[in-house]
């Protein structure tokens, strides 16, 4: 019998199940076809990967890397939904209510302290973020809607809010230093492996990725982000927000990203609370705050501690949110700012949600205002400003007549959204990267004191 492979997830996609499934079910068995289950949620992916911890009535199938070598195959069917791709503070939320049920599973060790605890974090870090999408789309990936589906659409178009031209909602993006200005890209004539090498000023040498095997024919990209840039451009932009009154919002994929987004989340977090960290800084690394985790962490790690400057801390906080421009909402009922959570600054959902809302975002009294749209990498930013001002010139966009871009056909194997994941490295020390042959010693490309030179291709992640 045939068989059509259905992804059990966590978020509205299993409420969808609940109702969907059984019609899928029955109109499908008629034809033959049976429907078998796979669980891919968060909880289910983090248990897979931890057997050695649990009981043998706890453990499950590690269902993720079971359709991932089905999605190679010829005769693949399966039907994927959305899933949870969650943050570090949501990874830690599942792991505790797990913890809570009575799975054995060990705490997520921020910073490991030896090598079992770097092993641990090594397992946490393979099912956080978008973990699910780089296994499934070395498929055929086909997100085209029937045609019954348009017609429907287009027949019950959702809102969009009217424009104004004199709508001061804008995109704020950098100039230069960002991934888009520096990206080098080349495609090799003859397979080869290669290592991944700081080199220190003092001439000490920090293999930062080792063996990495690459193709004949396999395009080999790389970029950096300079943090002086980044920082530059923050500060500048946040003080325009505050000095013209205009709500400021952030806009990343911290979840897909899962190393360079969060780092670059964790600086629009310290540069909105410079006063803060400037007061506090020590103090908040006693408590164990990490900017790249938000506003929420850092209040429940202040709830959780009786460091004797806590009411201090606290009063310094708010003294910033009265202060400082004013932050988009991402729930004004429940004082949600768009610095709480990396995991819910998702520029696919949020970019085109404030279009349709005549580009404004929700203040902290619940009502729309025009907003600046803070989104660093200018790789993302051109096709928003763009929509921004059609929208500006000619009125919102009309549903029934807009069109789609569906996502359809194979993807690349390591598609550098989801692969440089283990390639991608915020550097500690100045110096060179560079990217060696390990046949012949060469350096392949490298950067050099924040600058960098292209022989080939060059090294990720310069330090200024």
């Amino acid at each position: 019998m045939a068989s059509i492979l259905y992804t059990k997830t966590d978020e509205a996609p299993a409420l969808a199940t609940y109702s969907f499934l059984p019609i899928v079910k029955a109109y499908t068995q008629t034809a033959g076809i049976q429907i078998e289950t796979r669980d891919i949620s968060l909880a289910a992916r983090v248990l897979a990967v931890f057997p050695d911890f649990l009981s043998e009535d706890q453990k499950v199938n590690n269902a993720l890397s079971e359709l991932g070598a089905v999605a190679k195959t010829a005769d693949a069917n399966i039907i994927k939904l959305p899933n949870i791709s969650a943050s570090i503070p949501q990874l830690k939320e599942a792991i505790a209510e797990l913890q809570g049920q009575g799975f054995g599973l060990p705490n997520y060790p921020d910073e490991p302290a030896n090598a079992q605890e770097e092993e641990i974090k090594k397992r946490y870090d393979s099912v956080k973020g978008s973990a699910v999408n780089p296994v499934l789309r070395e498929g055929n990936s086909d997100r085209r809607a029937p045609k019954p589906v348009k017609n429907y659409a287009k027949q019950n178009p959702h809102r969009m809010g009217a424009w104004s031209s004199n709508s001061n909602t804008h995109v704020a993006t950098m100039s230069s230093g960002d991934f888009r200005s520096n990206e080098k890209s080349i495609t090799l004539k003859e397979a080869q492996v290669v290592d991944i090498v700081l080199v220190k000023v003092n001439g000490e040498r920090q293999v930062l990725k080792s063996g990495i095997a690459l193709q004949a024919g396999e395009i080999i990209d790389s970029t950096i982000m300079s943090k002086k840039a980044l920082l530059a451009f923050l500060q500048k932009e946040i003080a325009e927000a505050k000095a013209n009154n205009i709500l400021l919002s952030l806009h990343l994929k911290a979840t897909m990203m899962k190393v360079s987004d969060p780092i670059i989340f964790g600086h629009v977090f310290q540069t909105y609370f410079q006063e803060l960290y400037a007061d506090f800084g020590s103090e908040l690394e006693e408590i164990g705050v990490n900017p790249n985790n938000g506003l929420e962490s850092m209040l429940i790690r202040l709830e959780e501690s009786d460091h004797p400057k806590k009411k201090a801390i606290l009063a310094a906080i708010n003294k910033q949110l009265d202060n400082g421009p004013q932050l988009a909402m991402v729930n004004s009922d429940k004082g949600i700012t768009n610095l709480h959570v990396p995991s819910d600054v998702i520029i696919d959902a949020s970019m085109p949600a404030m279009i349709r809302n005549s580009g404004q975002m929700w203040n902290t009294a619940g009502e729309l205002e025009d907003t600046k749209a803070l989104i660093p990498d200018s790789s993302y930013s051109g096709i928003y400003q763009a929509t921004i001002d059609f929208c500006k010139k000619n009125g919102a966009l009309d549903p029934r007549t807009m069109g789609t871009v569906p996502n359809v056909g194979l993807m690349a194997q390591k598609a550098e959204e989801y692969g440089s994941h283990d390639k991608t490295f915020e550097l500690s020390a100045a110096g060179t990267v560079q990217v060696i042959r390990q046949d012949t010693g060469g350096a392949f490309g490298a950067c050099r004191g924040g600058r960098r030179y292209l022989e080939n291709v060059p090294g990720k992640g310069c330090p200024d």
